[in-house]
This record gives C-alpha cells, structure tokens and sequence, in this order.
C-alpha cells in the first residue's frame, strides 16, 4: 500500500445519504476473480444509462470533474453490504479521499466499509453537517474546485473564488500512523517478524 501524501485534487460531490455498496458498485460487477478492473463499475447504475453510454447529468461525467480525487457524500456513506469490491471502485476511480458529515444519531460512514478503506489506502473524513452543506454550497457554485488534503496536520482546505476555506478533522490515530506509513494489516504484522520467528521457534 503506498503512503498517504498531502495533495491537491479536484471535488466532486454526490449530495445524497445512504449510498449503498450496491450502488457504489452493482452486484453484476463482482464476478471477477481479480482485484482489479473495478474503477468503470463505480456508480455504473448512474454514470450510465441503459445503453452503456454515459450519464451527462452524473457529476462524475462532467467535463468539470474528469479526474476527481475527493469524494463527498451525506450520511451512511458505504452502508450495506460487507462487500469490499466497493472500496476497491472508490480507489480505483481515482478518489484517495470520501468526506462525509457526522451525526449525533447517524454515522458518517458504515463500520464495515470505514474499515475496509483503511486497509485500501482510502481516507474517510467526517465533518460537522453544516461544514459539508458549506462544501456542498461551493460546488455548486464553482463545478471543478480543488481541495487540498494534509493527513499529517488533518486538514482539508477548499481552494474557493472567495479564499480558502480550511476544515479541521480527526482520524483515528492507529488508521491515521498506517496511511501515512503505507502499512496495510500483513505490512503491519511483518514489522514483528523478527518476534514472530523468535516465538515460534521457542515453541516448537
């Protein structure tokens, strides 16, 4: 997994809740035994209309938008099904980044699929709602912002007409050491080989 960097990249903005991994990435689409291949199913139900073109009215199909790297959403970001096919069309898309707003009574992001973007290099941001109404509002008003997100210092600033706006957020301190370290679950665990080695060779 590579390390997370700070960088700058267009937002594209999906301004609906509940966003399924069905809808991140249809079931039709998980028939590959390969891990690769996934970045075109992303959305595939909206981006595409019953003959195989392209949507004009998806944001991710305006001119605007082509190469879009921050995703945000509303609530319930990647609820669902546990299927992690649908982080790995997040990441394969192009995005390195998906904000979403928190609640008191609900998430951000489902558990399931917050995890499993951890151990894809995917970086879940959650924001107060009226921060990302603010988002929201911008892109609205200027298609094809650009943002820049910094893990080390956990900010987010938006690149708007009027100046930038910078968000402050909180990631978890363990998922926040692994992106930046590049370090996924079997990189984590082959830090402690040496131990490994030593232990089982004690109990042989």
């Amino acid at each position: 997994m590579e390390k997370f960097v700070t960088f700058t990249g267009i937002v594209a903005g999906v301004d609906r809740a509940n966003i399924d991994t069905d809808a991140l990435i249809p079931k039709e689409h998980l028939k590959s035994i390969k891990r690769t291949g996934f970045g075109a199913a992303l959305f595939s139900d909206w981006r595409y209309n019953d003959d195989g073109s392209d949507n004009p009215d998806f944001v991710l199909n305006k001119p605007e938008t082509t190469g879009a790297e921050i995703l945000v959403a509303r609530n319930n970001f990647g609820c669902g099904s546990s299927r992690e096919h649908a982080v790995w069309a997040v990441v394969q898309y192009g995005f390195k980044t998906v904000i979403a707003p928190r609640q008191e009574e609900l998430p951000a992001f489902a558990d399931i699929f917050r995890n499993n973007c951890s151990k894809n290099g995917l970086l879940t941001i959650e924001l107060p709602e009226a921060q990302v109404d603010e988002i929201f509002q911008t892109l609205e008003k200027e298609p094809g912002v650009t943002a820049t997100v910094d893990l080390e210092a956990q900010t987010v600033t938006l690149h708007a007409a009027g100046g930038d706006k910078t968000y402050v957020f909180e990631a978890d301190p363990v998922v926040r050491d692994k992106l930046l370290k590049g370090l996924d679950d079997i990189a984590l665990t082959l830090q402690y080989a040496a131990d490994i080695t030593a232990f089982e060779q004690a109990h042989v």
